[in-house]
């Protein structure tokens, strides 16, 4: 009887453990659990292991604890669109090492910190559209690289760091709509990155500006480089050497033809001034055309004198010889007809 009941127990603990939460339905043949609608404030405990597919849209989820996910290590796609998140834990992800597609849309989540997204080495579709996100870090994690689709559309950012998108050299989908994108000196990094993004082939629906006001409702790609002209451009870090090709290193020279910032109309206020007011080559090259042009015009004045004091030496002299010298040799003197009438004679 004991040996029956110490084996009941170990069994009910093993389903107990590998069981469908009460109000999901689990489908063991596509390995999913289906827990949307069902009025959860957090991640549903004693999830089946061996899941791939978690379905939590419709839910009143507010928060995602740090090992929310640690009995369910085979995740590939987890959906938690329309929900109360307005923050992610560090490392909340971290043990999804096979997940492909995370989607966090119509939530409250207001920023993303650094490496929230670390560890997801397989991850290709991160969506974070219709949140409220004011900013978003210089990296989204390690081994994130291998993201494919980006979408920060519906949110509220302002700028967004190039750094962040060439951290992400596979991206071939990359969504922007409805932010209030300053089309400052801030933003002329992702103009660069952008142009050479789409020169490669990749897809976008655009940065639309919202500021300043002459710029409001224009697309950035529209905008000249003559208009950052004032502010400088924060230098993206150079990328590891690796076999990819970085998006927007063959723009990286392209500053050295062109101003970078952003001249005037409320776009002086969000910049970054320099640190000097240009760059040491061009001072010298001002200079050294300002002493060459009054050189050049000093030497332009002393030969515009030389040739009016030549000039006058010129007409002086002419005047002479006709005053004086041509009677002379139109008549001659007595002692040079001398000669001549001795010889007739």
């Amino acid at each position: 009887t004991g040996n029956w009941l110490l084996i009941w127990s170990v069994t009910l603990l093993a389903n107990t453990a590998h069981s469908c939460p009460e109000k999901c339905l689990c489908h063991k043949a596509s390995k999913t659990a289906d827990c949307k609608n069902r009025g959860f404030t957090e991640i549903p405990a004693r999830l089946p292991p061996e899941i791939q597919i978690l379905q939590l849209q419709n839910n009143r989820i507010w928060r995602i604890n740090q090992n929310a996910f640690t009995a369910t290590p085979l995740l590939k796609i987890l959906d938690l669109s329309n929900n109360s998140i307005s923050s992610v834990a560090l490392g909340a992800f971290q043990k999804l090492r096979y997940l492909q597609v995370l989607n966090l849309t119509r939530n409250l989540i207001h920023y993303i910190e650094n490496k929230t997204f670390s560890f997801l080495p397989h991850l290709k579709e991160l969506d974070l559209s219709s949140n409220s996100i004011i900013r978003l870090p210089e990296t989204f994690g390690n081994s994130t690289g291998n993201i494919t689709l980006l979408s920060v559309k519906h949110n509220k950012l302002q700028k967004m760091e190039r750094i962040l998108l060439e951290s992400l050299p596979n991206l071939k989908v990359v969504l922007f709509k409805d932010n209030p994108w300053q089309c400052n000196c801030n933003i002329f990094g992702m103009k660069l990155w952008l142009e050479s993004f789409l020169y490669r082939g990749g897809i976008s629906d655009g940065i639309i500006c919202s500021a300043p006001g002459v710029r409001k409702g224009k697309d950035l790609l529209k905008v000249p480089y003559e208009l950052f002209g004032a502010c400088a451009l924060r230098a993206a870090p150079v990328p590891p050497a690796s076999s990819h090709q970085w998006p927007g290193s063959e723009q990286r020279a392209w500053p050295k033809h062109g101003p970078h910032g952003e001249l005037g109309d409320g776009g002086r206020g969000g910049c970054e001034p320099k640190a000097r007011p240009r760059p040491v080559s061009l001072r010298h090259a001002i200079a050294t055309v300002v002493i060459t042009g009054v050189v050049c015009g000093v030497v332009c004045l002393m030969m515009l004198a030389a040739a009016v004091y030549g000039c006058a030496y010129a007409a002086i002299t002419a005047r002479y010889h006709k005053e004086h010298l041509g009677p002379v040799r139109q008549h001659g003197t007595p002692e040079e007809k001398e000669p001549f009438e001795s010889s007739m004679a």
